[in-house]
């Protein structure tokens, strides 16, 4: 049985998204604490270069004179090589530039499961740090027992296990790029091993899975997965990639409209999918659903877009505007962004906790929410032009 502080911890989860989760980098050695001349310059360039340690690998720590750890910024070591010359400091060298040598040629993966939990840890146990659905191409950096760091198309750093992608070089992944796209467009629902619906079924699928078109016949699409896998789908549940990407119009009505699709899925932690969102994976899947990638967490998705005038009240709001919660900074203390909704007009938001509602800003409303308008922080409009990837202009699957 379950301790009650295992309990209570798991119901914080269902009232808010965390600001950050931790990273991959959480898994290596920790910069030493013994004082080096080299540990300033080395602090210097992790700011530099990265800041955020959810989406930038520079794990170097300092043993005297000589420099240990890994990155995946060729150039981050390079700009530190260069400080530390210019100030005339001697040093060891030990800093590993990835990819692991030990990946030879499989640099490149591709998500060949519905849905692949990306963890914090390279262990089933670890947080789930977020998700990415079929036919996410990925770039691997190191393995670990059968895990792989991989990173998405949004920079996010986390670990998988082996069996929910397929490993690639560069050969292969160019292939698989270059095949013709369909991309899954209902909530959920399956691909069968052969036409027929009421057959076996080849994988479930949902909304943002994305495969490579074979053939057409009799009412269904055969596809191939990742893997090389066959498998059938009925066509009114697919569309050419290419034709769904140029129709993709995030107006505000759209995104309205395709949040309310998602009223009723469960709050998950991590999760970015049909099968469960947290806050800020609700934002991200309903403007993938629209063609913009935002980026992964509240207190990233909060650095993105323009700020709107919230001082007086929200009637500068406009649906699809995103709303941010948390704790203001003071005495010394920074801000922490906590949550994340979407406004949809009428004095409401959208939002993923506990599972995806609409609740009001609005006292006097039957679905007014206190606890968030409490802890409200600012509203940021995104336009096509501020989001991380314009699926309607960038090659993603392509």
């Amino acid at each position: 049985m379950k301790k009650n502080a295992s309990f209570l911890l798991l119901l914080s989860f269902l009232a808010a998204c965390s600001s950050s989760k931790p990273t991959p980098e959480a898994t290596s050695p920790q910069a030493s604490v013994v004082t080096s001349p080299l540990t300033p310059h080395v602090e210097a360039v992790r700011q530099q270069f990265a800041p955020d340690k959810r989406v930038a690998l520079f794990n170097v720590n300092t043993n005297g004179a000589v420099l240990a750890g890994e990155t995946n910024l060729p150039a981050a070591k390079a700009a530190l090589l260069e400080r530390l010359q210019a100030a005339g400091i001697s040093y060891q060298d030990s800093i590993q530039v990835l990819p692991e040598a030990s990946l030879k040629e499989n640099q490149y993966a591709v998500v060949m499961l519905s849905v692949a939990n990306l963890r914090s840890k390279p262990a089933h146990p670890a947080e789930l740090a977020t998700q990415a659905t079929m036919g996410t191409p990925l770039r691997v950096w190191k393995q670990d027992d059968g895990w792989y760091l991989v990173q998405t198309p949004d920079k996010y750093l986390a670990w998988v296990d082996g069996g929910g992608i397929k490993l690639m070089d560069q050969a292969a992944f160019t292939k698989w790029q270059q095949g013709e796209k369909l991309i899954y467009t209902q909530p959920y629902g399956f691909a069968y091993t052969s036409p027929n619906t009421k057959g076996a079924t080849a994988s479930d699928l949902v909304y943002g899975d994305v495969m490579v078109l074979k053939n057409q016949s009799k009412g269904f699409y055969e596809v191939a997965f990742p893997d090389g896998r066959t498998a059938f789908i009925p066509s009114t549940e697919v569309q050419k990639y290419t034709d769904w990407a140029t129709s993709r119009q995030p107006t505000e009505q759209n995104l309205v409209e395709t949040s309310k699709r998602m009223l009723g899925v469960p709050y998950l932690w991590g999760g970015t999918s049909f099968k469960g969102v947290d806050c800020s994976g609700f934002t991200k899947t309903v403007y993938f659903m629209n063609g913009l990638v935002l980026p992964r967490d509240a207190s990233q998705q909060v650095h993105v877009g323009d700020l709107i005038d919230t001082k007086d009240g929200f009637q500068n709001l406009r649906p699809g505007d995103l709303l941010f919660f948390g704790v203001p900074a003071k005495e010394g203390k920074s801000e922490r962004v906590i949550h994340v909704g979407m406004w949809i007009g009428n004095n409401e938001f959208i939002h993923s906790a506990g599972r995806v509602r609409i609740n009001s800003m609005d006292p006097a409303a039957p679905n007014h929410d206190a606890y968030e308008l409490n802890r409200f922080l600012r509203a940021k409009r995104v336009s096509p032009q501020a989001s991380l990837i314009d699926l309607r202009t960038a090659s993603l699957f392509q």
